[in-house]
């Protein structure tokens, strides 16, 4: 009796994590062998979510969790984009519902229990040379997990013009863009010099020159390394036109 699986369960209870999916690595370093997992489910003691992971009976999946957890699973994943400057203050319209953009190294799936619970999309979009020291511009947020990475406001621009035409309108970018006066320029410029896209080179030196942004002589510097023709066109999924001149 001692060694069945809902006496093993109740002991490891007091130490699981709440709200945080249970892959069965972690119930077996608690003693649970996935068998023993298995019949736990098969019991109601357990609320499996996939293949080899699961839920506490009642919980409800934390979002923040569940991304740390996919952060393993997945090489490079980080909170990208629109929802990292999000989420580090700078935002144009408040969405109804969150859409999570979510950059990585490698081609990937999300779980369709991940993809139940939050509104989500993934990339495995390489923006820079793989010369660019490992981690710049990814950070926790302040007071947040500290294994969840989410791109710093110098990176997540430059990931939200690399959406723009394809899941982000122009003129939102614009207004988001505005919003990035105080950007560090050490961070930017090591960003840009190991930059390998035209179109985002292009399009940050055109909202900055345009905005105003104290960061606009980087950008211009290094759209010209980027160089290309004189004229970068291209039509967006959204129906808009991209017209980016090299800088003159």
């Amino acid at each position: 009796m001692g060694s069945s699986p809902s006496l093993l369960f109740r002991k490891a209870l007091t130490s699981l994590p709440r709200g945080t999916p249970l892959s069965t690595q972690l119930l077996a370093d608690r003693g649970l062998s996935a068998k023993q997992v298995a019949r736990l489910a098969e019991g109601g003691w357990l609320r499996r979510l996939g293949r080899g992971v699961y839920l506490l009976p009642g919980d409800e999946l934390n979002r923040d969790a569940a991304l740390a957890w996919l952060g393993v699973q997945v090489p490079g994943l980080h909170v990208a984009g629109k929802t990292a400057l999000a989420w580090r203050g700078v935002r144009h319209n408040l969405a109804f519902k969150e859409r999570l953009v979510l950059w990585g190294d490698a081609s990937a799936t999300l779980p369709d229990w991940f993809t139940t619970a939050f509104t989500a999309t993934y990339q495995a979009t390489h923006l820079f040379e793989g010369t660019l020291p490992r981690g710049v511009g990814l950070a926790p947020l302040p007071g947040g997990r500290s294994d969840l990475l989410v791109s710093e406001p110098e990176r997540a621009v430059l990931e939200l013009l690399s959406d723009v035409g394809k899941t982000q309108g122009l003129e939102e970018a614009r207004h988001l863009v505005e919003g990035t006066r105080a950007l560090r320029l050490d961070v930017m410029d090591t960003l840009l010099a190991h930059l390998k896209r035209i179109k985002v080179a292009r399009l940050a030196h055109s909202f900055a020159d345009e905005l105003g942004l104290p960061w606009g002589a980087l950008a211009r510097r290094h759209s010209e390394r980027l160089g290309g023709g004189l004229r970068w066109v291209s039509a967006t999924k959204t129906g808009e036109r991209l017209n980016l001149k090299l800088p003159s």
